[in-house]
């Protein structure tokens, strides 16, 4: 009779060991007798056309449409998540409809969507589907965006920015004390995939979300703006996102409009080229200013671009280059 065998996920710093049968933390890498097998690929949960604003990105082809999707599953379980519903489910449990890789560029040609995101939940988990994806992609001349909590190692995230265009990452918090205790997750592999994805030429925006009580002191706000512009450079995008009450922190009031423009104005005395504000109107905090002429280049209303003034990736005023992908 033949054993049946444990398997260990290696996509992520978890490194499940997971029994016959069973899954990982994601839910949705199973060990099917002794093999690992995703069984969501090909089966998203949800899909959308979005204007690229939305994931954010404000430095990505502004304007533009971009083919959105997700399966269910996530390999963090952060208490806050505002997409619980999908992120934190049993495959078993949602609905999904096939939509092989090749389907996914037939359908950006056919709507006009210039690029492709993988999103929602984590296109970690659900890797081969967003790696054969992106490939068939870029072989397409479609691109690809990652909104990522980057909680991945090294290896496979490599193999897969190779077929990346820009990405919007989460760095939740900068201690790991919050990474445990909010997110089930640890801090140095989110540092570490941010790194490596803007060393790759992967067109990097960073997203954190400022919850009251847990990561919006200001200490803690000047001290990741600081890890930001030494390690990922001033002209990195970051967006303050407002939190909302959700899932398990229903209890925790909203964030601020203060705190958010408190948190952008220590970003830009901290050195920090581009920072914006999410999830609450703010015009100066959804602008892009040249960081050298001070001069509006970008003018957004929500989701929306009011005008666009780069020209060639550069300052119609002043020349100076301005941090992004324009065409």
């Amino acid at each position: 009779m033949r054993r049946e065998l444990k398997v260990q996920c290696e996509l992520c710093p978890k490194l499940c060991v997971i029994e016959p049968g069973q899954s990982g933390e994601c839910r949705v890498r199973i060990n099917l007798e002794g093999v690992l097998r995703s069984v969501v690929y090909g089966f998203p949960c949800s899909m959308h056309i979005d204007p690229v604003e939305k994931k954010p990105l404000f430095h990505f082809l502004p304007g533009s449409r971009i083919l959105s999707l997700a399966t269910v599953g996530c390999n963090l379980h952060c208490k806050n998540c505002q997409n619980w519903e999908i992120s934190q489910a049993n495959p078993e449990e949602s609905k999904a409809a096939a939509c092989p890789p090749g389907k996914l560029v037939q359908l950006c040609k056919q709507y006009e969507c210039p690029s492709l995101a993988y999103t929602y939940t984590d296109p970690i988990v659900f890797y081969e589907y967003t790696y054969d994806a992106a490939k068939l992609a870029r072989q397409a001349g479609v691109r690809n965006v990652l909104v990522t909590a980057g909680y991945i190692n090294e290896r496979p995230w490599r193999e897969l920015l190779e077929h990346v265009d820009a990405a919007n990452i989460d760095l939740k918090g900068i201690t790991d004390e919050f990474y445990r205790n909010i997110c089930s997750g640890t801090l140095k592999p989110v540092q570490e995939a941010l790194i490596l994805a803007k060393a790759s030429g992967v067109l990097v925006e960073v997203t954190n979300l400022i919850i009251p009580t847990l990561n919006d002191k200001a200490e803690q706000i000047g001290e990741l703006c600081r890890w930001v512009r030494a390690n990922l450079g001033a002209d990195t995008p970051v967006h303050f996102s407002g939190f909302s009450p959700r899932y398990k922190m229903r209890h925790l009031p909203p964030t601020s409009a203060a705190t958010l423009d408190s948190a952008r104005e220590i970003a830009i005395g901290e050195g920090l080229n581009y920072v914006y504000i999410g999830n609450v109107r703010s015009k100066a905090g959804q602008n892009t200013y040249c960081p050298g002429c001070k001069g509006l280049l970008i003018e957004r209303s929500g989701y929306t671009v009011l005008q666009q003034r780069v020209k060639d990736g550069r300052c119609p005023d002043c020349n100076r280059e301005i941090y992004g992908v324009w065409k």
